[in-house]
């Protein structure tokens, strides 16, 4: 099996067991854990940590690095051959919001969320066990944690569950389940280093009744919050309820029609990995590349990976392709200025792992908005240096989103002879948006595919996936890249295949095994 990707071009896969994700663990060995946690729904914050937005980009650009580098490199990429995955013994509580500012439709959303998580569990009296609170004005308890043992029984009830349609009482929702829904006679067991308690709240507006004491107290005995907020959440409220560091516990999401998006964000939070690489389950001839919960094969040097993923055949050596790169940033309003300087940071980072020169890598950069904007074209800089210098002088234009015009520029003018693009060169285009284009986008969409433009899509937060797609190459799953919360955009840097190569012979580009290392180290690093 593959890992699970972060595109939400499919929806994510059932998940029984750990089947879909992986061969499972025996119900065997413990987990260290710090004790419950609470997990709630909220909005994210307004201003997010620099630090880790930082890391967030590097992550995203590095998997950048790795597709763009393989035009340069010998072989095949490493292809995902494995995963490996138990979930963590857990007591988890649900806590829904169904107030009457949750709408019948919004509130089957809620319930297809709760069951997705539900369908990532090892759920059995000795493993995971589930309840689900369901408040309004008043609170009802749906079902205990002793209720159901089988995954079966609990997202069969979970269908059975009816909106209440009252008021907001977020406060009296939370003190029952810490007095009732965690204790032992609804099923709780007696906390322990071996498992978690979690409780995940969604809500979508302000509480009629207070929560900063309760979920104080929640908090000292031991309770992690994370908090998930929906459309016009109050936020203030919501910090008061998460844990620290608010951002790795605050998560917003615009509306319920999205909120399947953190699926996978609490289904990786339950998951324990094994390092296949190191047990010797794994199928590769020469190298296994261990990344978390999988694996992936490569090669030695002067060797490429053949089709199936695991066996290698020697290379005939060659010095591979050349290469036009352009940026396409959107610099509308919405990005904001902090945001801003992390794309220049993604761009920089990406140029410093690429060989410029007249024969080698050419980089140009597009910045849009409500006009478009060449920054500098192709082959204007030549070396490394000038291109970080101008892309860190790059202003931001803090306008609308006028992506259709922008791709129109790129096909007219970015990849034409006259602004530096040399003839049967391959030529790539990354395009980076986080909302909704105010124009039409298709026909010049469909001109640069048309052209032969390898078409890279990147969406974050309000960036709408139709269109993501649309500007995305072939297949679609290596070209889009899209997540609803920039904390999770480090993950598509672990899920991204390295497919640019257009050599029809891989061993006509250098060996990928030394680059490959070395960017997984620094992820690593990055990350740590």
């Amino acid at each position: 099996f593959s890992p699970l990707s972060l595109s939400p071009r499919s929806p994510p896969p059932a998940l029984h067991t750990c089947q879909g994700l992986a061969r499972c663990l025996p119900d065997e060995g413990q987990v260290n854990t710090s004790g419950p946690r609470l997990l709630l729904s909220t909005p994210h914050p307004a201003s997010s940590s620099s630090t880790a937005m930082d890391r967030i980009f590097s992550a995203l650009l590095l998997s950048f690095l790795l597709l763009l580098q393989s035009y340069n490199v010998c072989g095949s990429p490493p292809q995902p051959r494995g995963t490996l995955c138990r979930t963590k013994p857990t007591d988890l509580v649900f806590i829904i919001d169904s107030s009457r500012s949750v709408r019948p439709h919004e509130f089957e959303k809620i319930k297809v969320f709760v069951s997705r998580v539900i369908e990532g569990l090892d759920v059995g009296p000795n493993s995971t066990r589930v309840g689900v609170i369901n408040y309004a004005s008043a609170v009802k308890n749906e079902f205990s944690l002793k209720t159901y043992h089988t995954k079966a029984g609990l997202l069969q009830a979970v269908r059975r569950i009816e909106p209440l349609s009252t008021g907001t009482m977020t406060g009296l929702a939370i003190q029952f389940a810490i007095s009732r829904a965690f204790s032992d006679s609804e099923g709780g067991r007696v906390r322990s280093p071996n498992f978690n308690k979690v409780a995940i709240v969604v809500t979508d507006g302000r509480p009629q009744d207070g929560v900063q004491d309760v979920a104080a107290r929640a908090r000292a005995a031991g309770i992690e919050i994370f908090a998930i907020g929906v459309g016009r959440v109050d936020m203030h409220t919501l910090r008061q309820i998460a844990s620290q560091p608010l951002d790795d516990h605050v998560d917003y999401v615009e509306s319920y029609s999205v909120i399947e998006k953190l699926t996978q964000k609490f289904q990786e939070a339950f998951c324990v990995v094994s390092d296949l690489c190191a047990t010797g389950d794994h199928d590769c001839e020469q190298i296994c590349v261990s990344t978390p919960g999988a694996y992936k094969c490569a090669c030695k040097e002067g060797f490429t990976l053949n089709n199936d993923g695991k066996t290698c055949s020697a290379c005939s050596g060659g010095l591979g392709s050349a290469l036009d790169l352009v940026f396409l940033i959107d610099g509308s309003k919405s990005v904001r200025p902090e945001n801003f300087e992390l794309v220049k940071k993604f761009i920089n980072q990406i140029v410093d792992s690429l060989e410029v020169s007249d024969k080698q890598a050419q980089v140009g950069l597009v910045q849009y908005s409500s006009s478009v904007r060449q920054e500098f074209p192709l082959g204007q800089f030549k070396n490394k240096k000038d291109i970080k210098a101008a892309v860190k002088k790059m202003s931001y234009m803090e306008k609308g989103t006028m992506t259709g015009q922008a791709l129109k520029y790129l096909v007219d003018s970015s990849f034409a002879i006259i602004n530096g693009a040399r003839p049967g060169v391959p030529k790539v285009g990354i395009v980076f948006t986080d909302g909704r284009s105010q124009d039409y986008i298709t026909d010049a969409a469909k001109k640069a595919k048309d052209s032969g433009f390898r078409m890279f899509a990147v969406g974050v937060g309000n960036a709408v996936e139709d269109e993501l797609r649309e500007i995305a190459s072939e297949p679609v799953a290596e070209h889009y890249f899209y997540t609803a919360d920039f904390r999770t955009i480090s993950k598509i840097g672990k899920k991204l295949q390295m497919k640019i190569c257009v050599e029809e012979d891989p061993c006509e580009c250098k060996s990928i095994v030394k680059f490959q290392t070395k960017v997984e180290d620094l992820i690593n690093s990055l990350q740590q």
